[in-house]
Order: structure tokens, then sequence, then C-alpha cells
């Protein structure tokens, strides 16, 4: 007997660095979004998707809601809010310990506004000092009144991911699957590759300078008959000083992002590449409405 499909749409929201992306990475058993331990690390909104018996799950991974300081911040945050009203839950994650901030106010006063289904997730629950604090947190969503479960996870520990999904799975509705059941994200390769090298560039560098970054994949071309791509990347950067640090000395610190970025696409792509980087100054871009929407960042 056929099972009847049921399909969801999901939005992953929440301040920076609570574990959007790791928790949708795990779910997802494949590295689609970018994971650094550094603040505001997903831009767009990253799509992944689990086909998983019945269901189709298409998760949207969204900018962490911050206070902006530059007209990119600025779409950031635009998108975060629009991708809750195109989505059926919205899935808001926490840490297990402190109130609210100004930007979570307003994402919960968006979820409200657009009558979203909601669940609240604490996760990092491996970070707890001791249990009663998780009833605490758990008391502390429900006061709030939008979400209709709270569940406990830790990406860290794999813990608590099952009963999450099962969660979600109860929203699902009958209808179509939107993709191919061995789908994992609908993101062009050049997407995933360049976000992989941002990845690197945040992982090794300090402070702003990688928050300055914007990755282009210029070049992204497979050679007939052999497992193999050739990649060629640009890397933008704010400042000609900024510039030099990320080649660093003799070019070893470029050396070095390159090569990691390489295995991890390599991995992603089940093919061996050729990568070039290349590093080009765009001043102040991040302020700059004419060379965001060249990068491609909407201005929703």
């Amino acid at each position: 007997m056929e099972l009847n499909t049921k399909s969801i749409f999901v939005a992953m929201v929440g301040k920076p660095n609570v574990g959007k992306s790791s928790l949708m990475n795990l779910i997802l058993g494949e590295k689609i979004a970018i994971v650094t331990q550094k603040p505001q690390t997903t831009r767009t909104s990253i799509t992944g998707i689990l086909t998983k018996g019945a269901t189709q799950f298409v998760f949207m991974d969204t900018p962490g809601i911050h206070t902006p300081r530059t007209k990119l911040g600025e779409r950031m945050v635009k998108t975060s809010h629009k991708t809750i009203a195109d989505v059926d839950l919205a899935v808001m994650i926490f840490e297990p310990y402190g109130d609210l901030n100004e930007a979570e106010l307003s994402l919960v006063d968006s979820i409200k506004k657009n009558k979203i289904p909601a669940i609240a997730v604490i996760n990092k629950k491996d970070t707890l000092k001791k249990e009663a604090d998780l009833d605490t947190q758990i008391s502390k969503l429900k006061e709030i009144g939008v979400f209709d479960k709270v569940v406990a996870t830790s990406a860290k520990d794999n813990d608590g991911v099952d009963e999450l999904l099962a969660v979600i799975d109860s929203y699902a509705m009958e209808g179509p699957h939107y993709f191919e059941e061995d789908a994992i994200t609908n993101m062009p390769e050049k997407v995933i590759v360049s976000e992989i090298v941002r990845e690197k560039l945040l992982l090794n560098l300090f402070e702003e300078i990688p928050h300055g970054t914007n990755v282009e994949v210029e070049k992204f071309k497979e050679r007939k008959g052999k497992n193999m791509v050739d990649i060629s990347v640009v890397i933008y950067c704010e400042r000609k000083s900024h510039k030099g640090m990320i080649i660093g000395k003799q070019g070893a610190m470029l050396k070095k992002i390159s090569s990691q970025a390489r295995m991890d696409i390599e991995q992603f792509l089940g093919a061996k590449v050729f990568m070039e980087c290349w590093v080009k100054v765009k001043e102040d871009w991040r302020d700059s409405n004419y060379i965001l929407n060249d990068f491609g960042f909407k201005d929703e």
C-alpha cells in the first residue's frame, strides 16, 4: 500500500550562535549550512531537504537575529522575518540560560503577526548546570504564549533530535513532495562551495575581517570523462590591509584556507577538486546597496 505523502516547510530561527545550522546539518546528516563559533555566520536563507518515510521536511536555516550595524546586517534580519511568513512552522531556538533580547522579541512578534504555528527548542542542553534550570527555561518560554511545545536538544551530543523531528512531523500536511526523494538541498553547488570557503575564512581569521569577506565562485567546470571539478574562487574583502592578512606571509594563510575548503568540497561533491583562490578588495561593500545587489543579497 502506497503511503500518503506529506510535506512541511520549516523556518529555523533564533539569535546568532544558538546552533541553528548545527541542528539542521545533524537532522539532514549532511553539512549544508556552515558552522562556526562566530555570530552572524549564516547570511541568507539556506534550504536543507530531508525525505523520511512519507514526509518531506524542507528546512530554512536563517541568519541569526541581531541589531544590524550595516546594510548587509539589515538585509540579513529582513531575510529571517520574511522566511517566517513563508513557512508552515517556525522552530525558534534558544540557549538554556538568559532572557529574550530585543531582536528575539521582534521575532516572536513576527510569529504572532503571521499566525504561524511555532515550537521552541532549547539547544545546548549539554551546558546545563542542573536539571532544574531546564524546567525554569521551559516555563519562561511557555509563558510567552506563542509556542505549542518546547523541546530540549543538544546538537553537540546528538541528543533530542529524533524527538524534535517527530514533533515537526506532527505539523506536516498531506500533499506532494516538492523535491526528489534523495535531494538534500535546492541550492546550486556553486553556492555550497562559496559557503564552505567562507566558513574556512571565519574559522581562520580573527575579529571583523571574516565578516567583511564575500566569496564568489567564478568558475565551476567538470572535466569531461574524469571525476574532477575545476573551481575558481574570488574572495572579496573591504580593506587592502585585510587582503594582506587573508593572503598571509608568503601566501600561507590563503593556502591553508584553500586546502581546508578543498577537502570539504571534495567530500560534498564526491569528486577531486582543483581550486584556485584570488583575493580582491571592494571597499566597504557591506554598506553599498549596489554591491550587495551585485553579490545577490536580496533587499526584501
